[in-house]
């Protein structure tokens, strides 16, 4: 039998009224079962339903809590009026809304200077996966940031913005020119590559004290004729993955009895030969690749070992295309073609299956679905960055989260729920919008360049216990809390 409410509610739906069905996931803030249904006035958006929300006849809280309302697993981002028309509803449809606490912005918190611009970063805490595979946790405070630099430097710093730690120079058996990646395997070993085309793997070493630190070269690895852009690391096979300008995709391991040796013609021509010449005083140990594998047509911008399964990597090429390969058999497995040149990829667990996220040349961010069984190549397109998008890192808290780093000179954070039906000029298809925009401090009180000039974000990452990290053309590591920025339903 149908409640007073609904008989009266029939005829006021023609004068803009509908139905709604209040749920949650959350205990805390479920209404009592009478008073999740109720009919309210088609013109309202966000702020007026979470109004009705916290009212005296409905939660009755104390103080106001900003909701955030998903019809379907999609934000509501418009008037009710206007999701019934563009999804052809009616009015006499009941609507279920599941509500959320608002998302968190990610609010600034601290910058760490350098000498030159900032390419990458990389985060050590307990629940970072170099954190975890180790298995000796992390103190609560002891989390510790890696970042290099385009002055061949890598540098390990603490939550404070203290310089714990900073790589030896060439002439002690650092990098010869640009750190483009780096990554900590384990608590204790890193790994960098750049501009000289190699990849070195440190040993790390603190004091008792924690203040300070050493970072030793152990392992130089040789194997590409151009850049290696970007690493992945799998610290249980101690294998790393690198990407290079030469085309060409390289597997490495970083136990040194277990390397092949290093190919002798790259010991004697490029980039780092000549500062092998000038410096005979540091003996590290130069090996191999494992493997390396030629199948795209450009340069590769972006290896990484699928999180699932570290015998499978994905990568992304400037050719326009992601390709999934078997790491066993060094093969190709599939080919997904964009219709841009790539640059930035990452894996996210997806609402019901994993997706990887390619940033692309022309500002926008392609989800694509890696299962071969897959109707559909894209899945979704995230747009608003104003620049090329270099870095993409998932949230580590949702299935539904990721930020991405761009030369416009900003971070955004993204969730998949917020998304619109794309308009014919965007190709149709599903298009979400970022929910926040992590503008560069340092730029702070001036207006940002359209295209980030001065300030373009090189390198991000997202860790649960220090945040948003991200480094740039701006000389800075900037830090940016980001607990429960898309995981709403935070206490």
């Amino acid at each position: 039998m149908e409640t007073t409410m609904t008989d009266s509610g029939a005829s006021s739906s023609r004068q803009g009224q509908v139905q709604v069905h209040f749920i949650t996931n959350s205990p805390d803030i479920e209404l009592p079962e009478g008073k999740r249904q109720l009919l309210v006035p088609t013109n309202v958006r966000r702020y007026g339903l979470s109004q009705i929300l916290n009212s005296e006849s409905m939660l009755d809280t104390p103080a106001p809590i900003p909701f955030d309302f998903l019809i379907n697993g999609t934000f509501l981002r418009t008037t009710l009026e206007e999701y019934l028309t563009a999804n052809g509803l009616s009015s006499e449809t009941t609507l279920n809304l599941q509500y959320v606490r608002s998302l968190i912005p990610p609010l600034y918190e601290a910058s760490f200077e350098h000498d030159d611009w900032v390419s990458c970063v990389d985060i050590l805490s307990r629940s970072s996966v170099a954190g975890i595979w180790d298995g000796s946790e992390v103190i609560a405070g002891q989390e510790r940031i890696l970042s290099g630099s385009y002055d061949g430097l890598l540098r390990v710093w603490n939550k404070s913005g203290q310089s714990i730690a900073t790589s030896a120079s060439s002439s002690a058996g650092g990098h010869t020119s640009s750190i483009k990646s780096a990554r900590f395997i384990s608590p204790t070993q890193i790994a960098s590559s750049g501009l000289d085309r190699t990849i070195r793997v440190w040993k790390y070493t603190e004091a008792e004290d924690r203040l300070s630190a050493e970072l030793k070269p152990i392992l130089e690895l040789y194997g590409h004729k151009g850049s290696i852009d970007l690493i992945d690391v799998h610290g249980p096979s101690n294998r790393i993955l690198s990407a290079s300008a030469d085309g060409t995709i390289g597997l490495w391991t970083t136990l040194k009895n277990s390397a092949p040796p290093a190919p002798a013609e790259l010991l004697t021509s490029g980039p780092s030969a000549k500062r092998r010449k000038i410096a005979t005083s540091t003996s590290t140990l130069q090996r191999g690749p494992l493997s390396t594998i030629k199948s795209h047509t450009s340069p590769i911008t972006a290896a990484i070992f699928n999180p699932l399964d570290a015998t499978v990597a994905y990568s992304a090429s400037q050719d326009h295309t992601v390709r999934t390969f078997d790491l066993t058999t060094s093969s190709l497995v599939d080919t997904r073609t964009t219709s841009h040149p790539l640059l930035a990829l990452t894996a996210l667990p997806g609402i019901s299956s994993q997706l990887l996220a390619a940033g692309t040349s022309a500002r926008h961010i392609t989800l694509l679905d890696p299962r071969i069984s897959a109707q559909s190549t894209q899945v979704m397109t995230l747009r608003g960055h104003t620049n090329k998008i270099v870095s993409i890192a998932p949230d580590p808290e949702s299935n539904f989260g990721l930020v991405s780093g761009s030369h416009d000179g900003t971070c955004r954070v993204w969730d998949l729920r917020s998304s619109r039906h794309g308009t014919k000029d965007e190709g149709g298809g599903l298009v979400g919008e970022a929910v926040y925009v992590v503008e560069r401090e340092s730029a702070k009180g001036g207006k940002r360049p359209v295209g980030g000039e001065g300030i373009k974000v090189f390198g991000v990452q997202w860790n649960k216990d220090v945040g948003i990290v991200s480094g740039g053309e701006d000389k800075m590591v900037q830090v940016n809390r980001g607990r429960g920025v898309t995981r709403p339903d935070t206490t």
